[in-house]
């Protein structure tokens, strides 16, 4: 009798354990990590300073799929379109919430169709000029802008970075004549070749450029001066008060994802952003770890889309 109420147990333990949601056992495979901007770029950067971190934590491969193009509609939109089931993860940043409104048809909801898992980084942009500009502080850029209207090229990829462009092409009181690129990556070619005379890029993309004197660093767009650029000053420091653009960079999944499975990802992406040799990674580019709750995520989400959204109706501005 003893023997037939232990098997009957066992049977039991295994059925409740086949009906369980499978979210309970999440993971069981593979996660894919989309990152809509090319590899090479700071999004780039930070997903694959994480990646590794969170794979160790959740006991599974965690593998990169590079979806540049259109300010990162293209891999927004597959990851708004993919299963909500943990296995589909994207790195959303600034351009997607400018993209609301800056783009008068998307064919995803930003709102509707993610949840927001964790701010994971914040950094800042760069005012950066070719060598042959014959500019030496931000100062000198404006006032060389104002003698020049429209003559100045700035390479654009991405809408944070364009944006960012427009909200100091606004400020300064100038006009420039914007060239768009498909990844920040083709921007740095291009102004390093001399096709263009400035841009805004990543700080941490810019940096080894400037280090090299391959180029020539004006402002940081942040509140504060860069940890990688100590020297270089902030744009209100160098004569545009007021002026700030931070880009971000955060982690979501699709809308409808089990809240269990969002816990989780948040719980291992914050312990990941808090490993030492992770910390050390951060380090060694203008990125800031943060590590933010889901609901203090969202909040921030929909402050910078109503930020920009105000800066691109007031602007009428439109994607170049």
């Amino acid at each position: 009798m003893r023997s037939i109420i232990c098997i009957g147990l066992i049977v039991f333990a295994a059925a409740l354990a086949g009906n369980a949601p499978a979210h309970a056992q999440y993971p069981t495979r593979t996660i894919r990590f989309i990152v809509p901007f090319a590899a090479g770029s700071a999004n780039d950067t930070v997903a694959r300073i994480i990646g590794p971190a969170l794979a160790d934590g959740l006991g599974r491969p965690v593998v990169i799929d590079n979806r540049p193009g259109a300010s990162g509609i293209i891999g927004a939109e597959t990851a708004a379109k993919s299963p909500p089931d943990g296995y589909t993860l994207m790195m959303g940043n600034i351009s997607h919430a400018i993209n609301v409104t800056l783009y008068d048809k998307l064919a995803y909801d930003f709102a509707r169709d993610f949840a927001p898992v964790s701010l994971l980084a914040a950094g800042s942009f760069m005012v950066v000029v070719h060598p042959s500009v014959p500019a030496r502080s931000l100062k000198e850029l404006i006032a060389l802008a104002k003698a020049r209207p429209g003559q100045l090229n700035v390479a654009s990829s991405g809408a944070g970075i364009f944006l960012a462009g427009k909200l100091f092409e606004s400020m300064a009181g100038i006009r420039l004549t914007f060239v768009t690129y498909k990844s920040s990556p083709q921007v740095m070619i291009s102004l390093v070749g001399g096709e263009v005379s400035v841009a805004f890029p990543g700080t941490t993309t810019a940096v080894p450029h400037v280090r090299s004197a391959k180029l020539r660093g004006l402002a940081v767009s942040g509140a504060q001066r860069s940890p990688m650029a100590p020297d270089v000053p902030t744009a209100a420091e160098a004569g545009l008060p007021g002026y700030e653009a931070s880009p971000w960079y955060g982690l979501m999944v699709p809308a409808r994802t089990p809240p269990e499975i969002v816990s989780r990802l948040h719980a291992e992406s914050v312990k990941a952003l808090n490993r030492p040799d992770v910390k050390d990674r951060f380090g060694a580019t203008d990125m800031v770890p943060v590590g933010s709750t889901p609901e203090q995520f969202g909040n921030y989400l929909n402050s910078e889309i109503a930020k920009w959204g105000k800066l691109v109706k007031a602007s009428n501005l439109r994607p170049e």
